[in-house]
């Protein structure tokens, strides 16, 4: 069942979920701390695909807990809230970043920014995480 709510809000939410660049990704370390993160995502199939860099810590720490969080910020005056909280596994499945066609496309030219190519990209942003949610909330 998805998660989504059939409303005005859920409308607001898969437009940000198509248009916003980043999400805030929250982690728990080994000390109980959360280490919030923004990370490029595409959503697809009711769930996050993040592509991340082999050595980055958030990999310790879904080790240890998969329990993340995921938010946008939250507008100007607070007024556009979208929290998402749910569980982030290694998607041992997902094609690499610089073949996957919505990635690409969302992401071509911040990958360029970052003085990359896609491939070169692909290299460093070798492991997909995929975060399914569970909840939603916000206003």
């Amino acid at each position: 069942m998805p998660i989504i709510p059939d409303t005005d809000y859920g409308a607001r939410i898969l437009r940000r979920l198509r248009n916003e660049e980043a999400i805030w990704m929250t982690a728990v370390d080994e000390n109980g701390l959360p280490q919030p993160n923004p990370v490029w995502f595409v959503w697809e199939n009711d769930s996050f695909l993040i592509y991340t860099q082999p050595n980055a810590r958030r990999l310790r720490h879904i080790a240890r807990n998969p329990n993340v969080s995921l938010h946008f910020d939250g507008g100007e005056y607070g007024e556009d809230v979208v929290v998402f909280t749910g569980e982030s596994r290694i998607d041992s499945d997902a094609p690499p970043a610089n073949t996957h066609l919505a990635y690409l496309e969302k992401y071509r030219t911040g990958i360029a920014r970052l003085g990359a190519d896609p491939e070169e990209f692909a290299g460093r942003y070798s492991v997909a995480l995929r975060v399914t949610p569970k909840k939603v909330r916000g206003f």
